[in-house]
């Protein structure tokens, strides 16, 4: 490449980058005037905003005394709530060790219960139904004869050997 070629790719060069910057330049100013603007718009809002915020820190401030004070009480109702609950549960402890002693109690009384239940029963059995059982069998055993010797006939020999085949 020539000098004289070079010298103007070199000018172009220059040419271009001074309207890059001109270009920039103009931009530059375009965010400028933008944020300028933006400015103007949202000054009315940060003066707003600053009372808004003051308002809040009075607020908190002014209500901070009473949140401690809450979580004070809150703290004393927990610590007594907590009390109250060992003291139930020493309470449902005792309860359920009296219920089952008292249960086995009952448990011992109604065992007692139904051994003399069973005992009444053996010895009714023996004492009055015995007697009544022999009783009756000797009341059987009269009729028997008494049916016996009431109709006289007394079975023939065939007929008691017929009997005795029938058991063999």
């Amino acid at each position: 490449m020539s000098e004289e070629a070079f010298r103007w790719v070199i000018a172009a060069g220059v040419g271009l980058s001074t309207l890059m910057f001109v270009v920039m330049a103009g931009a530059m100013l375009g965010v400028y005037r933008a944020s300028k603007r933006l400015e103007e718009k949202m000054s009315p809002l940060f003066e707003k905003s600053g009372a808004i915020l003051d308002r809040g820190r009075k607020i908190v401030d002014e209500a901070e005394p009473k949140i401690r004070e809450m979580v004070a009480k809150v703290g004393e109702i927990t610590t007594s709530a907590r009390d109250q609950i060992q003291k139930l549960e020493a309470l449902v402890a005792e309860t359920a060790d009296r219920a089952r002693l008292q249960i086995n109690r009952i448990d011992s009384v109604v065992g007692d219960t139904v051994n003399r239940v069973q005992e009444t029963t053996a010895a009714v059995q023996s004492t009055v139904l015995k007697p009544v059982r022999e009783v009756n069998g000797v009341v059987s055993g009269l009729r028997a004869a008494i049916s016996t010797f009431a109709r006289g006939n007394r079975a023939s020999v065939d007929h008691a050997t017929q009997d005795e085949e029938m058991f063999i």
